[in-house]
C-alpha cells in the first residue's frame, strides 16, 4: 500500500478569487483557452458517505475525528438551482448529482424537482442524472424517478461479496446494491450504468464475472482505471490496470467491436458485444472504459464540478475551486454570476491527465489535488 497523507490545506475553506469578467464569445458559445465548450455540470450535494472505499474516502482519515461540513456551509437547494440556471444559460444541458453519497442529502427529490423544471435556451429539458453507491437506491428509486431524475449510475466494484465488503470497508453486502440496481431499472431510471473501479491485485479477478453478469441485461458496465484523485488514497501506478489490458481479458471470452461515442466529450470509450455475424448485437449490450491514466481525454473535456459548499472546479484533478457561494451570499445578481462563470471558464486551461506521464514522480506527489469525495467522480 502507498503511504496515505492527510492534506495540510483544507480545500473546503480555501477558494480562488473569481477573475474579472471576460468579453462575450463572438459566436455566442463560451469556450475555454483550448476551445472546449461547457456542456456538463456535476453537482456534489454532500460531503458525507456511508461507505469508506479506500480509493475515495479511506477510513483511516474519514473517521470519527474527521470534521464534516456543517449544514449551513452547504448550498441550499435554491442556491444550487439558481447556479444551475445560470450554467444552463452558458450551454450546460446535463446535470449529474454526486457526493459523497448524494442520497444521504435529506429531501434530495425536492432539488431534483427544481432542476427538472429548468430548460435550455431553446426550451429543451435537461438530462438529469445521479451517481450513487446504490445502498439506498432500492427504497428511493421510484421517488427519484417521480421527481424528474432521468438516469442513475451505480458504483459496484465486485460481485464477490467478501471482496465488495472489504472494498467498501463498512461490511455492506453486494446483494443490497444489486437490489438497488434492479429497483432503478424497474423505476425507469435507465439505461442504468454500473461503474467498476479496477485495482490490480484487489478486484481485477472480478472483471469477467462482472461482464458475464451484466452482458445482455440492458445495463451498461464501465471499467474505470484507478486514478490519482486527491491525496489520501495511497495511489500507486503499479495498482493501475490499463483499460487496454481489461479489453484483452474480455475479448478472450467475449468478442467486442468498437462503437462510436454517443456524445461529444464522452469520457467512456464504448465497445459492443459482437453477435455471431461479428457485428454489434444491441441485445447483448455494451461496455465502457474510462481511462484517465493511460488514455487522457482532456482534449474535449466539457465538464465542470460544483462542490457542496459552492466552489467551482474545472478539473477532477484541480487543487482549488472558485467560490461562487461567497458571490451569491454577498448579494451578487444573476448577471454578475453569469459574468463570473464566463470569466472562469474562458480562462480554463486544465489538462492534468495529459501532463501526468511527463511529470516526475516527486512532482506528481507534490501536486495538491481535491479529494474525489468532495467533488464527485
Amino acid at each position: 500500500m502507498g503511504e496515505r497523507v492527510i492534506p495540510l490545506v483544507d480545500h473546503r475553506t480555501v477558494g480562488l478569487a473569481v477573475p474579472a469578467s471576460a468579453p462575450p464569445a463572438p459566436d455566442g458559445i463560451m469556450r475555454d483557452t483550448r476551445g472546449r465548450p461547457l456542456r456538463d455540470l456535476r453537482i456534489s450535494v454532500t460531503d458525507r458517505c456511508n461507505f469508506r472505499c479506500s480509493y475515495c474516502m479511506p477510513k483511516e482519515i474519514f473517521n470519527s475525528e474527521y470534521t464534516w461540513l456543517p449544514h449551513s456551509a452547504l448550498l441550499s437547494f435554491e442556491e444550487i438551482t439558481r447556479l444551475a440556471r445560470v450554467f444552463v444559460g452558458h450551454g450546460v444541458h446535463k446535470l449529474r448529482l454526486t457526493g459523497g453519497e448524494p442520497l444521504l442529502r435529506k429531501g434530495l427529490e425536492t432539488l431534483i424537482e427544481q432542476l427538472a423544471a429548468l430548460r435550455t435556451p431553446d426550451g429543451a429539458p435537461l438530462d438529469i442524472t445521479l451517481t450513487t453507491n446504490g445502498s439506498l437506491l432500492a427504497r428511493k428509486a421510484a421517488v427519484l424517478k417521480a421527481a424528474g431524475l432521468n438516469r442513475v449510475t451505480v458504483s459496484l466494484d465486485s460481485l464477490d461479496d467478501p471482496t465488495f465488503r472489504a472494498m467498501n470497508d463498512v461490511d455492506f453486502p453486494v446483494a443490497d446494491v444489486l437490489a438497488g440496481i434492479e429497483a432503478a431499472r424497474a423505476a425507469g431510471l435507465g439505461p442504468v450504468k454500473v461503474n467498476m473501479v479496477v485495482k490490480r491485485g484487489t478486484n481485477d479477478a472480478q472483471i469477467l464475472p462482472m461482464a458475464r453478469h451484466f452482458r445482455g441485461s440492458g445495463i451498461v458496465l464501465r471499467f474505470i482505471e484507478y486514478m490519482d484523485v486527491g491525496a489520501t488514497n495511497g495511489w500507486r501506478m503499479d495498482e493501475v490496470l490499463p483499460s487496454a489490458e481489461v479489453v484483452q481479458r474480455l475479448q478472450a471470452e467475449f468478442p467486442l467491436v468498437p462503437l462510436q461515442a454517443s456524445a461529444p466529450g464522452e469520457t467512456a470509450e464504448r465497445w459492443g458485444y459482437a453477435g455471431a455475424d461479428g457485428r454489434h448485437d444491441p441485445a447483448l449490450g455494451e461496455v465502457g472504459f474510462i481511462s484517465s491514466v493511460t488514455q487522457a481525454f482532456c482534449g474535449d473535456c466539457n465538464r465542470a464540478r460544483l462542490s457542496m459548499d459552492g466552489k467551482l472546479f474545472l478539473c477532477l484533478f484541480a487543487g482549488q475551486g472558485y467560490d461562487l457561494r461567497a458571490l451569491m451570499r454577498d448579494g451578487a445578481t444573476d448577471e454578475q454570476l453569469d459574468a463570473a462563470i464566463a470569466a472562469i471558464w474562458q480562462g480554463r486551461s486544465d489538462r492534468y491527465s495529459e501532463l501526468r506521464a511527463s511529470l516526475p514522480a516527486d512532482v506528481q506527489q507534490a501536486v495538491r489535488r481535491v479529494e474525489m469525495s468532495y467533488i464527485g467522480g
